[in-house]
């Protein structure tokens, strides 16, 4: 069903507006969401004209394959504004094409404000959108706004305050593109529409949930960024924690955004608030140094452009959570993400607890000396797309020795080549004012609770960097955090390279 509305974004030359933003907004137009009654307000300080801007646009599509007619139709919709955003005349001009471009496509007031900038101008933004009255009264204002929502709860504390004088909390959609991603919105779908796994989703029958975001490449051209942020910040505090929050949040009452964030804000506020000593036990973080993978040589951390030589930032966290509530009592939550690690994937792993009396124990014990692996339940979010379950059957032949054997779904690749991006999704959910699958602030605000403590912790300590090998899964003291409660990470890819000497 076509939406009218009317995108301002602001940041529009920039890298994630041509990479994402112009192709699923491309997709949104060929599916017919997009059609005639839309129009797009690029802003950036470049004094780009209508004509280069659209040319920009045509490129960003040329994956796509659109024809040259479909290509020069739907960059026809987009005009430029060069522009300040601490230039209050700018403001007005922004106001009179905004008005210009809503009376020419018919866009009845609706308005999306699309902040693809970094957050300390987008107080200023905001606060100009309301002096100089570009918000309608007529149709909806919606906000969009990119992460980092601030860089500790005190700053999102500001921020979200200086936002929400302006917009209410309904009309602010905060993007995590993670929730954007098919197999994470898949999440919900594997526990409620599955008795099977509802019914033992619980402290009963799961020994530990494992959660892995792992990086091949390194920071590249990011270490500017990354020198401020780390691992912790830039993973943990979102990604991470609104995973934790959808495996292990209560049935919600109803499918909707309200039902879903109450259930999610209710998982947030019951794990585990640590102190200093409870950190240090349960986190633990690391630095690469070079490493060779594959007879590919990688430069340490500290070597990469924009890196001080003396960096103490994170690009590796570990760490166990603990969600005090009835149903996940004593259950560890182990996450850990990094870069530069053997493989780039994400995947979550649902450990269950063996039965409780094993009459097969003694008789593997005898043919291996190993006891009946648990069964897995994994789920698969990129670069493939899928699940599997990990069960024990019995060996072909005498006896009752077991073999494990895994029932497995991947997606096809001409299925998730063909899924919508995450971006698009998350577009269309604006469009639609669904904000499901964007954090809401009672999110955010509690993610940044938990991860300020573990950063303030870090802050006064020196840890001894670089302390694992680019190529690997990470230093050792993320394997001992799991080997000391009897556990280990069921996903170790590394293990493959070094048998074929590959990786030392």
């Amino acid at each position: 069903m076509e939406q009218a509305a009317l995108f301002t974004i602001f940041g529009g030359t920039g890298d994630l507006a041509q990479r994402k933003l112009y192709p699923s907004l491309f997709r949104l137009y060929k599916k017919g969401n997009l059609a005639e009654h839309f129009a797009v307000i690029g802003t950036a300080r470049r004094p780009w004209s209508d004509d280069h801007y659209r040319e920009i646009v045509r490129d960003t599509i040329k994956d796509l394959a659109p024809t040259d007619e479909e290509a020069q139709d739907f960059s026809n919709h987009f005009y430029y504004l060069s522009h300040n955003v601490n230039d209050t005349d700018h403001y007005d001009q922004l106001k009179v094409l905004a008005d210009e471009l809503d009376e020419k496509y018919g866009l009845q007031g609706n308005r999306i404000y699309y902040l693809a900038m970094a957050p300390q101008f987008f107080g200023t933004i905001v606060n100009h959108l309301k002096s100089q009255e570009i918000l309608t009264t007529t149709g909806y204002n919606r906000l969009v706004i990119e992460k980092p929502f601030g860089f500790d709860y005190d700053s999102a504390n500001e921020l979200n305050n200086q936002i929400r004088n302006v917009f209410p909390e309904q009309d602010i959609f905060r993007i995590d593109h993670y929730l954007g991603k098919e197999m994470i919105q898949n999440i919900s779908v594997i526990r409620f529409a599955n008795n099977i796994f509802e019914s033992l989703w619980n402290n009963r029958y799961i020994e530990n949930v494992q959660i892995t975001f792992s990086e091949a490449l390194g920071v590249e051209d990011r270490g500017g960024y990354y020198e401020h942020s780390g691992a912790l910040k830039d993973m943990v505090q979102n990604h991470i924690l609104q995973v934790v929050a959808l495996l292990a949040m209560e049935v919600p009452t109803s499918f909707s955004n309200k039902s879903i964030r109450e259930e999610k804000v209710k998982v947030l506020q019951a794990i585990r608030r640590y102190d200093s000593e409870e950190v240090l036990q349960n986190f633990v973080r690391g630095q690469y140094d070079t490493g060779t993978l594959d007879d590919k040589n990688f430069v340490a951390y500290h070597d990469e452009p924009n890196v001080a030589k003396d960096s103490l930032m994170e690009t590796f966290v570990a760490g166990k959570f603990l969600i005090d509530n009835f149903r996940w009592s004593g259950v560890p939550f182990y996450v850990r993400t990094g870069k530069r690690m053997t493989e780039k994937g994400t995947r979550i792993n649902i450990v269950f607890k063996q039965v409780p009396v094993n009459v097969f124990n003694f008789e593997q014990e005898e043919a291996d000396g190993e006891e009946l692996p648990q069964n897995i339940l994994t789920i698969y979010i990129q670069p493939t797309e899928g699940f599997s379950l990990t069960l024990n059957g019995k060996k072909i032949g005498q006896g009752f020795n077991t073999d494990p054997v895994k029932l497995d779904f991947r997606q096809s690749a001409e299925v998730t080549e063909n899924s919508p991006e995450a971006y698009e999704k998350l577009l269309l959910d604006a469009l639609n004012g669904d904000g499901t699958n964007f954090s809401h602030w009672d999110e955010v605000a509690n993610s940044w609770e938990i991860v300020d403590r573990i950063r303030n912790t870090w802050d006064q300590t020196t840890p001894g960097f670089p302390n694992y090998a680019a190529g690997t899964m990470g230093p050792q003291c993320a394997f001992d955090l799991l080997a000391k409660n009897g556990h280990e990470w069921a996903w170790q890819p590394d293990q493959w390279y070094r048998e074929r000497g590959k990786l030392d």
